[in-house]
């Protein structure tokens, strides 16, 4: 109901402002890690899946690494985001999901308390992410969405958090 008011609301809103006037849209894979809102390009995800039993533990792994799991053949490394971003780790629920994401054919998954929605966001929504007073590492925030509902959506920067680049040249070199 609260999601077709506000749907309701913001086509309102566009027609009054024009749709030119609230900029390029985004859509964004929204999710949960503690009490705040993080969203993904949804260009990137490519599924969507439950936590499952038991994920196979890599030796010597940083403690964000929560191991690696086998979809449907294909070996996957699992990222627990709530310690890669600075978080303390919750102890997961029914409700947490692997978001599996793909950059630059790279696959990896990460977990997260729960996957919120999908959503449209636009440049007259976002805000710089420099202004942000929080223990978690500003680069890996690319803006801030303040959509109408009022909620703050933090929108990630993957490549940077997981330093695709770096992880793309050394198996270049191999």
């Amino acid at each position: 109901m609260a999601a077709q008011m506000e749907e309701a609301v913001l086509n309102a809103s566009q027609k009054e402002i024009g749709v030119d006037a609230l900029g390029q849209e985004h859509i964004n894979l929204v999710f949960a890690l503690g009490n705040e809102d993080f969203g993904v390009d949804v260009n990137i995800v490519r599924e969507i899946v439950r936590v499952p039993p038991f994920i196979t533990r890599v030796p010597n792994a940083p403690n964000y690494i929560r191991g690696v799991i086998n979809l449907r053949g294909t070996i996957v490394p699992v990222f627990d985001m709530e310690l890669k971003i600075g978080m303390p780790s919750t102890s997961l629920t029914d409700e947490a999901r692997i978001v599996v994401l793909s950059v630059s054919d790279v696959m990896f998954g990460i977990i997260v308390n729960s996957v919120r929605e999908v959503r449209t966001i636009y440049d007259s929504q976002l805000e710089s992410a420099t202004k942000l007073s929080t223990a978690m590492d500003k680069r890996y925030v690319m803006w801030v969405a303040k959509p109408a509902d009022g909620r703050l959506i933090l929108l990630l920067d993957i490549s940077a958090l997981f330093d695709l680049e770096q992880i793309l040249l050394e198996d270049a070199k191999e």
